[in-house]
């Protein structure tokens, strides 16, 4: 049994002028998690993240994974949404992941991710932690770490990398990948907010980060060595988020049997 992992953060997004602070500490922090953990890793940051090269480390993780392997996906970036164009989304449209190059108009679709997944054999775990996109308000959890004028969406609008005349009326926003994954069978989501909320991109001690990420990894910390994901997730949140200043809410998707698996094992 192996386990591997691909971890992204993209940080730079050229032509967009909608950098961002904290993606790339997010995947350097995630990959040394896992590394930690006995996870091979490989990772892809800023220019390296293009579409072209996300697919193939997905692609190749996945669909390479042997019974009993363990492949660990993480993203930290923008998420966007585009017109849905094969009639499967009841709101209008797909969302998707933001590489390095969607200035020039290449977006990873959900529909393209849930081919990826969708090419493992029986037996294989497969988790994608997700710390992109979308707004929302509550009033609980701890965010005494933040630092002072943060946080910032890591959402790009579609008006931002599409052009004008392709970018459809706005609708209520949903969270991106949800539909690429299936929810059951072996797939696990762990994501940032819900799908009316924004993941934030804000700075915690001085040093950028993703929300979601530093407290994920902060709870990780503090969990014993048989812990699940379904424990990992409680400890996130409430605790963690949403808070006033971060008002999102973490999701988590997949099987009672996914969620029983013991962290990042």
């Amino acid at each position: 049994m192996s386990k591997k992992a691909l971890c992204i953060g993209i940080n730079d997004y050229p032509g967009t002028q909608n950098d961002l602070s904290g993606c790339v500490n997010d995947a350097n922090d995630w990959a040394a998690a896992l590394a930690a953990r006995g996870f091979a890793v490989t990772k892809l940051i800023d220019a390296q993240a293009t579409k072209a090269a996300m697919v193939a480390a997905m692609s190749g993780l996945i669909s390479g994974a042997a019974k009993g392997d363990t492949v660990i996906i993480t993203y930290s970036g923008h998420g966007t949404w585009a017109p849905d164009k094969n009639g499967d989304e009841p709101d209008g449209r797909d969302e998707a992941l933001c590489p390095w190059d969607i200035g020039s108009g290449k977006v990873l679709l959900d529909d393209e991710i849930a081919v990826i997944f969708a090419n493992h054999v029986t037996g294989v775990r497969v988790l994608l932690i997700s710390d992109s996109c979308h707004s929302g308000s509550v009033t609980r959890g701890d965010d005494s770490d933040l630092d002072p004028g943060m946080p910032r969406a890591r959402f790009l609008p579609p008006s931002v990398w599409m052009k004008a005349e392709d970018v459809p009326a706005p609708k209520t926003a949903r969270l991106p990948l949800i539909s690429g994954l299936t929810r059951s069978g072996g797939d696990l989501l762990m994501a940032g907010c819900t799908d009316t909320q924004y993941s934030w991109d804000t700075s915690f001690k001085g040093r950028p980060n993703g929300a979601f990420t530093y407290y994920a990894l902060k709870a990780l910390a503090t969990l014993p060595a048989t812990a699940s994901y379904a424990d990992w997730f409680k400890k996130i949140s409430p605790t963690f988020l949403p808070t006033n200043q971060l008002p999102q809410n973490p999701q988590i998707f997949g099987s009672r049997t996914a969620r029983a698996w013991k962290v990042f094992a």
